[in-house]
């Protein structure tokens, strides 16, 4: 698998984090034509500066598109102000994508990781924390098997069977205030994130999750 299509779902706190980086190194790439899609519903409040860059408020994809693709014009930018949802995720989820899922629910988790196993290749690595802890899943498809296995394995009921929604399935009415979040921990996730993106470009990544701590400053990868 080649890095041509990138989807970043969710550009809040640890999309934001990634971003940068993914860029950074992706422009210095002896790679043409690399596209990354940035995916996200939601809109920059001004709420979120404490632990989110952006330099003005609206849709995060379309805010986030209009900063990157100044910086980076040899990278090309789509901007997606959608949430994923079972209506969509066929056009926007594909054969042979690099999706980097940033988001804070399990029924969007589980969703993509369902979509990744209708497609004969793909890759997704998938971040999430609580305050102060958090882990990456690391799901990696090719020829129609799964080499790693996928979020929703029997070690994360809470995936499999979600008890949270979709915030693309309910009105806004209906939104849940997230749990407070500390941007050092969503930067440390982040950076795990692309730690296992660039172990699958140097020929493979040997665990399926990495939990990490940051009071102990510890980090632990797991084989399955």
């Amino acid at each position: 698998m080649n890095i041509k299509n990138i989807k970043v779902v969710g550009i809040g706190g640890i999309g934001g984090c990634l971003l940068p980086v993914l860029a950074k190194f992706l422009s210095h790439q002896n790679e043409s034509n690399i596209t990354i899609t940035l995916i996200d519903g939601d809109g920059y409040e001004a709420k979120n500066r404490e632990r989110q860059f952006f330099q003005m408020l609206g849709n995060k994809a379309e805010v986030t598109l209009a900063r990157f693709a100044v910086e980076y014009p040899e990278i090309n930018w789509v901007a997606k102000n959608v949430y994923i949802t079972e209506r969509n995720i066929v056009e926007l989820i594909r054969k042979d994508d690099i999706t980097l899922l940033c988001v804070d629910n399990h029924a969007t988790r589980k969703l993509v990781s369902d979509r990744l196993e209708e497609i004969s290749t793909g890759i997704l690595i998938s971040g999430g924390n609580e305050f102060t802890d958090g882990n990456i899943q690391v799901f990696i498809r090719k020829n129609g098997k799964n080499l790693t296995l996928p979020l929703t394995s029997d070690f994360h009921p809470e995936i499999t069977s979600p008890s949270d929604r979709n915030p693309g399935e309910i009105g806004c009415e209906a939104m849940v205030e997230s749990a407070p979040q500390l941007i050092i921990t969503n930067n440390m996730i982040a950076a795990l994130m692309i730690n296992a993106l660039y172990a699958f470009l140097q020929g493979g990544v040997k665990y399926d999750e990495v939990y990490v701590d940051i009071i102990s400053n510890n980090a632990r990868a797991v084989n399955r």
